[in-house]
């Protein structure tokens, strides 16, 4: 697809040296990544040196990358390691207890917990890429999922917008939230989250 084009092109460019590709990929990306960050409850400076660390590994592995359009889901997963690496620190000793501890409960009992973080996740990309919509395509979409449902002529009136062309409207605000970095992001790291960018 045209993204993952696009992520092969300057990851390929940027690992030949090209330093307005890799400005590229940073401008891409910092976003997720300082969401991310935001998420985990991370104040600015603890964020920014997260930040920092994610793009040192990146420098260490971009040589060695096979599959540069995973880029986003690794981005992602590393953000978060790094997240966790600050929280241990803050809160020192008391949090490692409690991460080995939680690293010890049976599957049945941690599921529960980690579908939560993930669906909190998701709200949170969806809420971020949601917002970086225009807002004719926000007012569509809210218009669109309103419980009862509004019928189609009614929305058509009230945005000022052919019944005709609503359905391949919203079809293009679906496919730019898809392709919004946040949500693109959880969309590569879900097909393999724990997997590192692999290298030969």
């Amino acid at each position: 697809m045209r993204d993952d084009v696009m992520v092969i092109d300057l990851v390929t460019r940027a690992r030949d040296g090209d330093k307005r590709a890799w400005d590229a990929l940073v401008e891409r990306y910092a976003p997720l990544i300082w969401s991310i960050c935001s998420r985990h409850g991370l104040g600015r400076a603890d964020a920014e040196d997260v930040g920092q660390n994610v793009w040192l590994q990146l420098v260490d592995q971009l040589d060695k990358i096979r599959d540069p359009a995973a880029l986003p889901g690794w981005l992602a997963t590393t953000t978060r390691r790094e997240c966790l690496r600050v929280l241990r620190t803050i809160r020192g000793q008391h949090t490692a207890r409690y991460a080995l501890d939680a690293e010890i409960i049976p599957d049945d009992q941690a599921r529960p917990a980690d579908q939560e973080l993930i669906a909190a996740e998701h709200r949170a990309a969806l809420r971020e890429a949601f917002a970086r919509l225009s807002p004719c395509y926000q007012q569509l979409l809210a218009a669109l999922i309103q419980d009862p449902p509004v019928p189609y002529a009614e929305i058509s009136a009230r945005l000022g917008i052919p019944i005709g062309s609503i359905g391949p409207t919203r079809s293009r605000c679906l496919s730019q939230l898809r392709r919004d970095p946040a949500v693109a992001a959880l969309i590569h790291a879900e097909a393999d989250v724990r997997a590192p960018l692999r290298t030969p």
